[in-house]
């Protein structure tokens, strides 16, 4: 989710109760220890404990790299700023991330996952959890179960595995009964990931699985009220409404307003533009918005632009 999750989007996806932590960006790890306001531009919420959203969700840090004393380092870093968990990315399938042996490219080898987690484990000596996000696999699922294996044998408290390999990116099907082989033979609570979209696809993703969990990623981008609407279910047994393309809309829109509060105008335009173009998915409305508008370069004229209910309340 580089480049896309932000402070600001993770306070407007935990004001209705729905996610029950969240994680940031990637702090990309090379060879040294990052200064403080690297984190803090990563992860705004250290600077005033805790470490939540305004709605008071927990915001784990996430790291990604592969030296493992160097993810040692920014690990008790990140703990001195106030980190309450240490999130390892080995999911990444960006070419870029890869070609620099970040992300899924350690998942070739297990005992490279393995020592990464074990240098994170034994420098943070328990005061703050470790956990883990892998794919099946770089190339193909071989070697799923060993790196799954791997994070749990080098500590981590938790491992969210996103149900496809780098090589397969974000092309449909996710293969949910993949992460129930890992999951069967791990010590360690495991968290599903991938196409997760509707209800429908929850409790597929958690029957398939075996999962008591699901990481929400580029779905709640889409549609902000899929969490909400997936724990209102659980605790009524109600299925709410799908999200109208005016609730979206006006999520984009108050998004724009916190962050041309602190970047210009022309950057904003292409965070909500980027934001759109998530939305776009099983959504047509949004697809026919983000067609009308993206070229435009004006940021009061591009919100002006999108189709909005304005009898609908906000998410504010």
């Amino acid at each position: 989710m580089e480049g896309v999750i932000d402070a600001l989007t993770r306070d407007l996806l935990t004001r209705h109760a729905g996610f029950d932590w969240t994680v940031t960006e990637f702090v990309r790890v090379v060879d040294a220890r990052l200064p403080p306001r690297v984190f803090y531009k990563h992860c705004p919420e250290l600077m005033q404990p805790p470490v939540a959203t305004p709605s008071g969700i927990p915001v784990h840090l996430q790291l990604l790299g592969s030296d493992p004393a160097a993810l040692a380092a920014n690990a008790r870093q990140a703990l001195k700023l106030g980190a309450v968990s240490v999130d390892l990315n080995f999911g990444c399938p960006a070419k870029l991330v890869n070609r620099h042996d970040g992300g899924a490219s350690l998942l070739r080898q297990p005992d490279r996952v393995y020592k990464a987690v074990k240098a994170v484990h034994d420098a943070l000596e328990g005061e703050i959890p470790v956990t883990a996000k892998i794919r099946l696999g770089f190339a193909n699922r071989r070697l799923a179960v060993a790196c799954g294996q791997a994070t749990e044998a080098g500590g981590a408290a938790q491992l969210v595995v996103h149900a496809r390999t780098r090589d397969e990116g974000y092309r449909p099907p996710a293969h949910w009964e993949w992460i129930g082989k890992i999951r069967r033979q791990m010590g360690i609570p495991v968290v599903a990931n991938g196409d997760i979209w509707t209800l429908e696809d929850y409790w597929k993703a958690r029957t398939l699985s075996g999962c008591q969990d699901v990481m929400l990623g580029r779905s709640a981008l889409a549609d902000p009220w899929l969490a909400p609407r997936i724990r209102h279910w659980l605790k009524t047994g109600e299925r709410l409404p799908e999200s109208s393309w005016s609730m979206r809309a006006n999520v984009l829109k108050e998004y724009a307003a916190l962050q041309r509060q602190q970047l210009p105008d022309r950057v904003v335009v292409s965070l909500v533009k980027q934001w759109l173009a998530q939305m776009r998915q099983g959504s047509t409305e949004a697809e026919q918005n983000f067609q009308r508008v993206k070229r435009i370069t004006e940021l009061d004229l591009l919100l002006d632009s999108l189709v909005v209910d304005e009898q609908y309340a906000t998410l504010a």
